[in-house]
């Protein structure tokens, strides 16, 4: 404060007098006490402010002295500043003040700028504001008839770059006028705008439960009784990650993105819906061995978790509540296969068989086994090819580990974040079974962004992978794409080898077309036709499958359909799960089993089936999420909505 009020002092001087001999009153004067310097200020002022002044405005014998500050945040009223000190120890001054406290406040929160000191106005009776460690101090607010009698005009320029004044200076709003506020010290003064009344963050993000199970197209028999459960799916953000890219969060409070806030967040949000099947995707491993396993099992879950491969440090997790499942199988996938192009990133997935726990009176097999598949693809918007390979592998050990003895599946449950929008080539292929791609360019997979513009881009190619993966064009493994049949007749090879010789084998067929050197032979018995006999077999496999292969088509029989529209009736917008860059898009999905019922223009449809959808838990649109600043935000931890689904199965009276 005294800083302050030395530096007002000196740039009024320095408006008047030659600024070598300011300086060196200045210099002389800050050893001092503050009523020495006061009055060494206030002589320094008489003798040499006063002597520059027109006649017509010369100091009258009684000796007043004040100083007006003009602000362009006052809108050109005056702000006189005097010491008390002075005022009280001289009886020829006049006491100038009267004025709350509320103003001394306002010039230490406005910006001082073009400021300068006006013709003096009639000065009301003052009151003083004691500041700790300095002198008394009077804030002034002249009558705007600026009629003072004795008293003198100063017009004093007021330099705004010395650090004492910017220091005190504040943004502030000319049309604001700031409100009269109780005297109290300066040093617990708070700014004086009014705060506007902002909405709750968690009732702009308000999500809405919508009850599936009373709508008519749901035939649930009254008799029929249903096994219950809850499935959430949701990218929690690895902070890492977020270190990583702090770019994408720059409309964020760092504080908001620290994993301390973020974390009691998530679990806060997690343990309030409730879910009895958890997948998350984006988990740190440290964070899950050190926090996130020690918590789930607290509450209760049963926790499995995958690490990407490589050097990446986040991954997926399953979590399920042992009271309502029990685990018959664990299959964690790996995408990257070394010496493939399509498959040379290090994205996971898990599948899990789990066993409903029944009341007691039940035998466990009134209720089918569940199958639930979490996985992160890619991100990459340009190498749809690998999302579509992964996608395939997914498919394909969930098919292995849902398929039933009698060749059809059970119910599966399929989430995650597959960076791919809804209507996508991708999202088609899940939902409808079969996609067509050769040719089609990778950047137009996953729909996340439009590259046609290039002049070059890639195209998927059939086959899109080679036929050691071991993967079928139907997304099953070669080793249970067909079953053998039972009661089939085997022979060993040894058996079969003995009759390449017999006079059935070596006779000519009467039908057979004469090719010279090639029909015209009989067999012999030598070491080259013993291995080219020998190898047929295996190459008649490998042109079957690499003709399928070649049609350029993949498909699948999981019957598969999203619990979301993707679009919001009400609000006429479409829904997001997630914000990146202040854009919103659907990339999260649950998948599940259901019946199709017929196709129209090349989508098809779908009713419940052993699996039933009873209700999901609405999503937001972008604007929604605008007001919100979009993700994440002090209300939600990350950068992706939690998808939650509730579903019921169907308990069969055995």
């Amino acid at each position: 404060m005294t800083d302050a009020f030395f530096t007002y002092r000196k740039n009024v001087l320095l408006a008047k007098s030659p600024s070598t001999q300011i300086e060196g009153v200045f210099a002389a004067t800050r050893g001092r006490s503050v009523p020495e310097e006061q009055e060494a200020l206030l002589q320094q002022w008489l003798e040499e402010g006063v002597g520059n002044l027109p006649a017509s405005e010369s100091v009258p014998a009684v000796r007043r002295v004040s100083v007006s500050l003009t602000s362009d945040w006052l809108e050109g009223s005056e702000l006189l500043m005097t010491s008390l000190s002075d005022l009280n120890t001289s009886p020829e001054v006049t006491q100038c003040a009267d004025q709350q406290h509320s103003e001394l406040n306002a010039l230490a929160s406005s910006e001082l700028q073009d400021h300068a000191v006006s013709e003096l106005p009639r000065l009301p009776s003052e009151e003083t504001v004691t500041v700790a460690g300095s002198a008394p101090w009077a804030a002034v607010v002249p009558q705007t008839d600026h009629q003072t009698a004795g008293c003198a005009g100063i017009n004093v320029e007021v330099l705004n770059d010395d650090p004492a004044v910017l220091a005190w200076s504040l943004a502030c709003d000319a049309e604001i006028v700031p409100p009269v506020l109780p005297a109290q010290p300066i040093q617990d003064a708070v700014p004086f705008y009014p705060v506007p009344a902002e909405v709750p963050y968690h009732e702009i993000l308000w999500r809405d439960w919508e009850d599936l199970s009373v709508q008519p197209l749901k035939q649930v028999s009254k008799n029929t009784s249903l096994f219950e459960f809850r499935v959430m799916s949701y990218n929690i953000l690895a902070q890492d990650l977020v270190e990583q890219g702090l770019d994408l969060y720059v409309h964020c409070d760092p504080d908001i993105l620290n994993w301390n806030y973020r974390l009691p967040n998530l679990l806060q949000e997690i343990q309030h819906w409730d879910p009895d099947v958890l997948c998350l995707q984006e988990v740190q491993e440290n964070h899950y061995w050190e926090q996130l396993e020690p918590t789930f099992k607290e509450m209760g879950f049963a926790c499995f978790y995958k690490r990407r491969t490589g050097t990446k440090t986040d991954g997926c997790a399953v979590c399920y509540k042992h009271s309502r499942f029990q685990l018959i199988s664990l299959s964690p996938i790996e995408y990257f296969r070394p010496g493939l192009d399509v498959l040379n990133r290090d994205n996971v997935g898990l599948v899990l068989l789990l066993q409903p726990v029944l009341p007691e009176g039940l035998d466990v097999k009134a209720v089918s086994p569940l199958c639930v598949a979490n996985t992160h693809v890619l991100f990459n918007p340009r190498r749809g090819d690998i999302k579509l390979a992964q996608v395939a592998l997914l498919l394909a050990e969930i098919d292995k580990i849902a398929r039933t003895t009698e060749g059809s599946y059970c119910p599966v449950i399929l989430c995650g974040d597959l960076n791919s929008v809804p209507d996508s080539p991708l999202y088609k292929f899940i939902r409808n079974g079969e996609l067509s791609y050769h040719g089609m360019p990778a950047w137009k997979v996953s729909g996340q962004e439009d590259f046609s513009q290039q002049l070059y881009s890639r195209k998927l190619l059939a086959p899109l992978w080679p036929s050691s993966l071991g993967v079928t064009d139907k997304c099953q493994y070669v080793t249970l794409c067909q079953p053998k049949k039972p009661g089939r007749r085997e022979y060993s090879r040894d058996f079969l080898l003995q009759f390449r010789f017999c006079d059935v084998a070596c006779e000519r067929p009467p039908q057979l077309v004469l090719l010279e050197g090639v029909t015209d032979a009989k067999p012999v018995a030598s070491a080259r036709e013993h291995s080219a006999v020998t190898a047929e077999p295996k190459r008649h496999n490998s042109l079957s499958f690499l003709g399928k292969q070649c049609s350029g088509v993949i498909q699948h029989g999981l019957n598969l359909t999203s619990v979301y529209s993707h679009f919001l009736p009400q609000r006429g917008r479409p829904e997001v799960t997630t914000m990146p860059m202040g854009l919103g898009a659907t990339v999260d999905y649950i998948f599940y089993s259901a019946e199709p019922v017929e196709s129209k223009a090349g989508r098809r449809l779908y009713k419940d089936g052993a699996l039933k959808l009873l209700g999901r838990l609405s999503l937001l649109s972008e604007d929604v999420l605008l007001m919100a600043n979009g993700l994440p935000n002090p209300f939600c931890s990350s950068d992706h909505l939690c998808l939650l689904a509730s579903f019921g199965l169907e308990i069969s009276s055995l």
